[in-house]
């Protein structure tokens, strides 16, 4: 079987490459694209099975991959001998075979065929070495530097701990999700990363919220940080690695790293559905959890636009509901509340998603009437089929505190019944202990 080929390679060395592939027997050049429009154009139109790209293609990055695998075309790299840069961009874009433009037409042949054995895109995950490496070049005394918090000697507690810094073998995505209205994602989220921390685990809190971030503001946080906007840049252009990762995602308490969230909501384009996916990837290497704090919005608004090269408005929450291991599910204790509550958990079904556990926020008897958890138990049970699920109390006095101290609940009221809540959410994924209730005084 023939199969048809895209070339968009350097001029200097084109004409050689496209000989040596004319000569093969089962490869054909169809098209031989002076730029990355024209070869997504002629990707989109179904022209080919396979694209080779080189590294000084202006204007390549992830996406452009990402589109080219969406309409089955699989990529191979292209690079003059000894141009080691370019391959290693070309790998850290995601491309698993890279080709000499000097090969010849068997050593080519050889080369594509293993693309049938790839996605053509790779993710460019480290292994557990590569990470190790990357971390000691970030670290060479093997701390991370808590931005702000801590004690004053948990620099050297880091340092004691051979394993503070280890790369994380095992990772686990826990997204964050509910519907419209402010039912408490963030609050959810922001606690559950921040008990996964308290109690030994290391956390990378994500903020890919692309309608209102706020992590960086809930945690007292520069504003202007760049924080996602960094990594999904550096992933677009492939030089996102572990320390550079690192890098833009500081220490906000020990053991709890941040990535902060776009600073305006207009600035959602940069969040691409590619680069996302590849900045989790790298994430899992970072930490052992990571919790994403998601938008609400779930709607696959490609479909409504002509372009489909446009980037897409949810492509960050979808892209993380997907990459999730994990996910919660969270609404609030209100008539409008839990009516959004069981449409959400119908919609998210119709994505690619975890299997959702529900938490209801803001439990007050104000709102449901008496004895709530029960009421809201029955009324969710009997109309939507929930049954497992977990209640978080209304505790406006202590989030107001925890919000103008700029931390979390964990930090600022450890003993209140809204962080025990939470503290037994995190008990799902990891050893967490209960904290113990602070018992009334006797005379």
């Amino acid at each position: 079987m023939t199969r048809a080929v895209l070339t968009a390679v350097s001029h200097r060395w084109e004409a050689d490459l496209v000989t040596s592939l004319e000569a093969s027997a089962g490869l054909t050049v169809v098209r031989r694209c002076a730029d990355v429009a024209d070869l997504l154009a002629a990707a989109s139109a179904g022209l080919a099975d396979l694209a080779i790209v080189s590294a000084d293609l202006r204007a390549l990055d992830r996406d452009a991959l990402h589109h080219l695998a969406r309409h089955g075309v699989r990529a191979a790299g292209a690079v003059a001998p000894g141009d080691e840069p370019g391959e290693r961009r070309l790998r850290q874009l995601g491309l698993d075979v890279v080709v000499r433009s000097d090969a010849e037409t068997h050593e080519l042949e050889q080369a594509l065929a293993g693309l049938d054995d790839t996605s053509g895109v790779g993710t460019a995950a480290l292994d557990a070495a590569d990470a190790r490496d990357a971390l000691d070049v970030l670290h060479p005394d093997g701390l991370g530097g808590p931005l702000r918090g801590g004690e004053p000697g948990a620099a050297q507690d880091q340092a004691a701990d051979p394993d503070a810094w280890r790369p994380v073998e095992e990772c686990r995505v826990i997204a964050v999700w509910g519907p419209a209205g402010a039912p408490g994602r963030t609050t959810v989220a922001l606690g559950l990363a921040a008990e996964l921390a308290h109690h030994g685990s290391r956390a990378l809190l994500v903020d890919a919220d692309t309608y209102g971030s706020s992590i960086a503001q809930s945690l007292a946080l520069l504003d202007e940080a760049p924080g996602m906007a960094a990594a999904a840049r550096a992933a677009d252009h492939g030089s996102l690695d572990l320390p550079s990762l690192a890098r833009v995602a500081p220490e906000a308490a020990p053991r709890l790293r941040v990535l902060t969230g776009i600073p305006r909501p207009d600035r959602w384009p940069e969040l691409r559905a590619a680069a996302v996916e590849n900045v989790l990837t790298v994430a899992r290497q970072l930490a052992e959890f990571v919790v994403v704090d998601c938008g609400f919005s779930i709607e696959d608004d490609e479909e409504l636009s002509y372009d489909t090269l446009a980037p897409r408005r949810n492509a960050a929450t979808l892209t993380a509901l997907e990459q999730a291991d994990e996910l919660v599910v969270v609404g609030s204790a209100d008539p409008i509340g839990l009516q959004r509550l069981v449409r959400a958990v119908q919609d998210v079904g119709s994505v690619p998603s975890p299997t959702p556990r529900v938490v209801v926020n803001k439990l007050r008897a104000s709102s449901v009437g008496s004895h709530p958890e029960r009421r809201v138990t029955e009324a969710l049970g009997r109309f939507a089929g929930m049954e497992d699920l977990h209640f978080l109390p209304w505790d406006q006095a202590s989030l107001d505190g925890a919000m103008f101290a700029g931390c979390s609940l964990t930090e600022f009221a450890p003993h209140s019944e809204l962080r025990r809540a939470i503290a037994a959410l995190a008990s799902r994924y990891a050893a967490v202990p209960e904290p113990a209730r602070r018992g009334r005084r006797r005379r």
